[in-house]
């Protein structure tokens, strides 16, 4: 009768362990979708400023082509190449603001500087916003490889997460206030 005891003890205690380990998985998802939406929603205010800021008049006109294809591109991009395209406006970015004098023409002109914040905000935000979904992709991913989840399929039919990576660096006239 001991033994029958101990046996129900222990197929308790397992269950209770797979059920929680099952609950800290399912949570670790959906901090993942949040955290893809937070950086969606960064990226796509990236994309508007830059948008916005090539088609103000504010930059010389290859500058503002540049950065407006590289926008659209970005705003257009399939979810697939979403990290090239976006990467490419980083790029973009760097190469229209790669020297102060150009952001300083643009905080020179009217309406200017609250143009100038925003693109220091917008730049600031997206490599935030990746770091805390990669940083929960992270989690799930080490928590789907240990021995239980994957014998028992914790996981369901729930996608192998994946981080998104992508070319952040911020354009180096605008560096200075992005770490500040």
């Amino acid at each position: 009768m001991t033994t029958l005891v101990w046996i129900v003890v222990a197929l308790v205690a397992i269950g209770l362990y797979l059920s929680w380990t099952a609950g800290r998985l399912d949570r670790l998802h959906a901090r993942i979708d949040a955290a893809r939406a937070a950086l969606d929603a960064q990226l796509l205010r990236r994309v508007s400023v830059a948008q916005e800021l090539a088609t103000s008049g504010l930059l010389d006109p290859a500058a503002s082509i540049v950065l407006y294809e590289a926008a659209h591109a970005a705003r257009q991009a399939e979810e697939e190449h979403r990290e090239v395209v976006e990467s490419e406006l980083s790029q973009a970015l760097r190469a229209v603001f790669g020297e102060p004098e150009q952001v300083a023409a643009v905080r020179e002109a009217p309406g200017g500087d609250a143009a100038a914040d925003e693109l220091i905000e917008a730049v600031r935000r997206v490599p935030m916003a990746r770091r805390f979904h990669n940083d929960a992709v992270r989690a799930a991913r080490s928590l789907r490889r240990h021995r239980s989840v994957r014998w028992f399929r914790l996981a369901g039919h729930a996608p192998f997460p994946l981080a998104f990576e992508m070319d952040d660096e911020p354009p180096g006239a605008l560096a200075d206030r992005v770490h500040a």
